[in-house]
């Protein structure tokens, strides 16, 4: 059996799918995995470091863009029509599973054409322009949100939850803060604004250093910027005396979120997927571009339950930052509340669903 797993871009799209295809190799299916994205998502550097073959695709966003850019675009997704056919007919899948972004579109029509069995995942209580087209399509939709569900044919809709890593629930602090050269003694804050990082929540860091001094032999960090500020970041822990390990990109985030006793992050729906199966507080900053503003949506459900505290980003600053940190840093009672909220929400049989549901779509196509 051979299963495509198409999409990316981010670490959002493409973290649960790598869920999927984990899940499917502990199967009893002998399945081989194939990813298919492009050469510019993060999966061109993820992907090959898992284990998994890459297939690339020619293609590019359309929503949000300049008329020209939306011309290009246009141009762009026929060659990825032709890519994805050429892939297809070297690799003949049983099925092809779409995660979101531009580069699943153009494999999932494809594999529709050719009449291959399609499932896509949606990650977001409000999906993105991708997956809202792609719905009408493929077979089966696993969703993450009950409130997606209303987006969607109702009859192939299924309620899963987001597929997370089986190895983000293995816990080994000893291990993970040996990885990050980081004190088991000391409160440690994990600071992450996505795969691309987050330049204003970098920029508060910076700022609500100066309001923790006092903190700095209680406190360390562990800093995920992007490569833009890595040393600006560096630097301002440095100058200011501040214990912690400040890097642009983090591949072993289960051991990120181990040493975790809060997390500051974006509300990316994988993020939230993965500080909820193992039960983190966290201060959420949404970021406000997001398409729908889904990630506002998305970090409201977990702040309505008690799980999480929100600052919008046009409210972000050093001293709010300072101040949450410094809360939670002297309320063990409410982290503890907090974290026990977080893991009632978390679903960490989400890739079991999925999988389930694409192995009956493969022998349900096997029956015709």
């Amino acid at each position: 059996m051979k299963l495509v797993i198409a999409g990316g871009g981010t670490g959002g799209h493409l973290f649960p799918g790598i869920a999927v295809a984990e899940e499917f190799r502990e199967r009893p299916v002998s399945a081989e995995i194939i990813f298919a994205g492009t050469v510019h998502g993060i999966e061109a550097r993820v992907i090959p470091r898992e284990g998994y073959t890459l297939k690339f695709v020619r293609a590019e966003g359309l929503v949000g863009k300049s008329l020209f850019r939306q011309v290009r675009a246009l141009f762009v997704f026929l060659l990825s029509i032709f890519d994805s056919f050429r892939i297809l007919r070297s690799i003949r899948p049983s099925l092809v599973v779409g995660v979101g972004g531009y580069a699943s579109v153009g494999m999932l029509l494809s594999a529709r054409i050719k009449g291959i069995p399609t499932m896509i995942l949606e990650q977001n209580s409000v999906p993105g322009f991708a997956n809202k087209f792609l719905g009408k399509f493929v077979d089966a939709v696993a969703v993450t949100y009950q409130e997606s569900i209303n987006f969607f044919p109702g009859e192939k809709t299924f309620l899963t939850g987001n597929p997370v890593r089986k190895h983000m629930l293995v816990r080994d602090e000893q291990t993970a803060n040996a990885l990050f050269a980081l004190d088991k003694n000391l409160f440690t804050v994990f600071i992450s604004g996505g795969s691309l990082g987050a330049s204003s929540i970098n920029r508060a860091m910076i700022e609500a250093l100066n309001y923790l001094l006092d903190l700095r032999q209680n406190i360390q960090f562990l800093h995920q910027t992007g490569e833009k500020d890595c040393e600006k970041v560096t630097e301002a822990y440095r100058r200011l005396g501040f214990k912690g390990t400040v890097v642009p990109f983090i591949y072993q985030m289960a051991e990120a979120y181990t040493v975790a006793d809060m997390v500051i992050s974006r509300a990316g729906a994988t993020t939230l997927a993965e500080i909820t199966a193992i039960g983190k507080p966290a201060l959420l900053v949404p970021y406000p571009h997001a398409a729908s503003n889904h990630q506002e949506y998305n970090a409201r459900k977990l702040e309505d339950m008690g799980a999480a505290k929100i600052v919008m980003d046009n409210k972000l600053s050093g001293e709010v930052l300072a101040d949450t940190i410094r809360d939670l840093y002297a309320d063990e009672h409410g982290r503890r509340e907090m974290q026990n909220a977080s893991a009632v929400f978390g679903r960490i049989d989400a890739a079991e669903k999925v999988v389930d549901i694409a192995l009956s779509l493969i022998k349900k196509n096997g029956k015709r």
